[in-house]
């Protein structure tokens, strides 16, 4: 066989090779790390499409959860992963934010992650002990004005969501509210019923349990329009246009995996979250399906990283 006819045979089945390894995915499970504790939102969606997901891949999908350093032992975990499609990583506002709280990261979100799809989102609502003296956000707002780092508010945790959801409503309304976090979002409810704290932001499914009670008030939702199952609660944005607090579900692979796997990626998990049943589950529980494409997430991703920097720092918030 001639040089050149050798050189021809090393190509061709070079490129059917890789051909081959890119029609093939996946040819084995796929797992996806979920760097929080069980039971959270983004551990209930995973769990959720996770069946549909499988069943599209032609695989397993193993969801393992990484808890820890508000998200950053499973950020860095998968950041550090070989790009090949089998090691995946879903998460929401902590892998955006923690950029902006921790001067040592062992990843940037922007640049060594590619994001695959935003799956969902899902509005809090704000709510506040029985014997608070308002009814409605804007008089929350006015008495905080008049009462300047009087009116406290409780939180899972230093630099989790529900800290910067009250922090972003602080930032665009010019308001200083007194921080008091706790170990965990149930400490944090127990607080705010019993009146030690005069204000939360809680899961749609947390407060519902609790309209009843007689012993919070919720004044809003975060969203930017009334929620269809509680069309008399009124959005923030009713009173303060401009702000929303949506806590997102997103899944993203390791920088330098193949496009292809992006793409088939983007479309299993696209057409799991579509499945009638798994809609009306996410609708149930107050949230909104959004199935986005990896180029829209990505933009998103930019917004959001420049958004939660001008809300942290003006805030003052660490990780403390």
């Amino acid at each position: 066989m001639t040089v050149s006819a050798r050189c021809l045979l090393f190509l061709w089945l070079f490129s059917s090779t890789v051909y081959a390894q890119n029609v093939a995915y996946p040819v084995k499970p796929v797992r996806v790390i979920i760097p929080v504790a069980p039971g959270g939102n983004v551990d209930s969606v995973m769990r959720l499409i996770s069946g549909k997901f499988s069943e599209g891949l032609g695989q397993s999908v193993i969801l393992e959860n990484k808890p820890g350093a508000s998200t950053n032992i499973g950020n860095e975990y998968v950041a550090k992963s070989s790009p090949d499609g089998y090691t995946l990583l879903a998460n929401t506002i902590p892998l955006v934010a923690n950029i902006s709280l921790y001067s040592k990261l062992g990843y940037d979100p922007e640049k060594d992650f590619i994001p695959i799809s935003m799956m969902a989102s899902s509005p809090s609502m704000i709510a506040v002990n029985a014997n608070v003296p308002v009814k409605n956000i804007k008089e929350l707002i006015d008495y905080a004005k008049k009462n300047p780092g009087i009116v406290k508010y409780s939180t899972s945790g230093a630099g989790g969501i529900t800290h910067l959801a009250v922090e972003l409503l602080a930032f665009q309304t010019g308001t200083k509210f007194a921080h008091i976090p706790y170990k965990g979002g149930g400490p944090a409810l127990t607080a705010l019923m019993s009146g030690e704290v005069d204000l939360s932001v809680l899961s749609v499914l947390s407060a519902a349990g609790q309209m009843t009670s007689n012993r919070i008030k919720v004044l809003a939702v975060t969203s930017p329009k009334r929620l269809p199952m509680y069309p008399d609660i009124p959005s923030v944005s009713e009173f303060y246009p401009g702000y929303e607090f949506n806590s997102w579900v997103g899944v993203f692979a390791p920088k330098g995996t193949p496009s292809s796997v992006i793409q088939i990626l983007n479309e299993q998990i696209s057409k799991a979250l579509r499945s009638p049943e798994i809609m009306e589950k996410i609708q149930k529980d107050g949230g909104e399906v959004i199935a986005s494409s990896p180029e829209q997430f990505k933009k998103s991703i930019t917004n959001e990283v420049n958004q939660w920097s001008k809300v942290i720092q003006q805030a003052g918030i660490t990780p403390d």
